[in-house]
């Protein structure tokens, strides 16, 4: 059997266990007045708040939310915490996300009895490392379904679906709840007659291809309770990226690219924290009509220099036209390779290669990083800014006395 385990309202319930007064109370995590929303305690869902709800929507039925910017550092150190609590009961632990692992329990039960016994000491463990917080688990055969039984009964809930009972499960089962099938997907399959998985299930591999493609096939797959996919418990990256909405939509070129510094010390910092570097730097831009584009480079080398994300992401900017104010802008990086030759470069020794980076100034670069990453952890990611992130705060009267 497969086990997913999903925290309960991460975010939020870390921000209510640290501070008490927050408890109880209605708490929201999200991004600004046009943002939208992470997630948000229980208290505020009882109001009709939702994940990925717009800010401004998720606060007229709950005027009273505390509304916090969010503190990711925070959230990724109780992960840490969590999935090191997993890898207790079995190496085959797969972490999905910051707050959802997949465990393989085969052969478990000869350490830890049932299944029943095995999730409750999992769940009891996960409560007892984190001082307080909840999680609930799914139970099944393969990994998608263990995915959906692990919200059926939240928070702090248990669903095991045992392999005898896939097929009435899914018979009725909305199309929605399929991982993966999004609003468009509803849509289109709503239009084909399509509401649950039991008709889904009359359509085989082959029409779904042909009608949807190669996201056809693995729907047909899933319809039919099959999920070849294995617990990984190494489960390598694809990028790192961070973006930002803006309280007004801009034009102001300069005022995007402090936005662009700021993601490329996020993005930098966790690449580097990782020993993770990457070849393609990606632009995203979402203008005020909401049309989004995305412009990429990819270098020679694998970088993961604050200043050098920065100066591709800006040199991408700057070649694009802006037809409307900028609602959004967001900076990542891809095609990791943490390959021997890519770490092993040596300044002076090594030309710059046509279209890439300067090995000696890409060295300087991260001599920085490293002695700012050093201050930071020592000090806190405050300790230390880069000129062009500055602003000076004002003095009040009192203080310029």
């Amino acid at each position: 059997m497969i086990l997913h385990l999903d925290m309960d309202a991460f975010f939020a319930s870390v921000e209510q266990r640290d501070n008490p007064e927050l408890r109880g109370r209605p708490v929201i995590v999200g991004g600004g007045q046009r943002g939208v929303v992470s997630t948000c305690s229980y208290e505020a869902r009882a109001f009709g708040v939702r994940s990925a709800m717009p800010m401004g929507t998720a606060r007229r039925p709950c005027p009273q939310a505390v509304v916090l910017r969010g503190r990711h550092s925070r959230y990724a150190e109780v992960s840490h915490t969590v999935m090191a609590a997993l890898g207790e009961f079995s190496p085959l632990v797969e972490q999905a996300s910051v707050d959802e692992a997949y465990m393989d329990a085969t052969g478990l039960e000869r350490l830890f009895g049932p299944l029943e016994e095995l999730i409750a000491r999992m769940k009891a463990r996960v409560t007892a490392v984190t001082g307080g917080l909840t999680c609930s688990v799914g139970a099944a055969p393969v990994k998608f379904l263990a995915k959906i039984c692990s919200d059926i009964n939240k928070p702090n809930g248990v669903c095991i679906l045992h392999p005898e009972e896939v097929d009435a499960f899914l018979e009725n089962l909305p199309v929605e709840k399929l991982p993966g099938v999004g609003q468009r997907g509803v849509q289109h399959l709503h239009g084909l007659g399509i509401r649950s998985v039991g008709q889904l299930r009359r359509f085989g591999p082959d029409f779904l291809e042909r009608r949807f493609g190669q996201w056809g096939r693995v729907l047909g797959e899933r319809a039919q309770g099959r999920d070849p996919r294995p617990v990984e418990p190494v489960r390598a990256a694809k990028s790192e990226s961070a973006e930002c909405t803006f309280a007004q939509d801009t034009r102001d070129r300069e005022q995007l690219r402090r936005a662009l510094l700021a993601h490329a010390e996020r993005v930098g910092a966790s690449l580097r924290r990782h020993h993770c570097k990457g070849r393609t730097i990606t632009l995203k831009v979402k203008f005020a009509d909401f049309r989004q584009l995305t412009r990429s480079r990819t270098l020679p080398e694998p970088v993961n220099a604050t200043e050098t994300i920065f100066t591709v992401g800006a040199a991408l900017l700057q070649a694009l036209p802006l037809p409307q104010p900028v609602r959004l802008v967001g900076l990542g990086v891809s095609g990791f390779d943490q390959s021997p030759a890519a770490q092993l470069a040596l300044p002076g020794l090594t030309a710059p290669t046509p279209g890439g980076v300067d090995p000696a100034l890409e060295a300087r670069r991260e001599r920085l990083d490293a002695a700012l990453d050093c201050l930071r952890h020592k000090f806190g990611t405050q300790a230390v800014q880069r000129g062009r992130l500055f602003h000076p705060r004002a003095l009040t009267d009192e203080e310029e006395r």
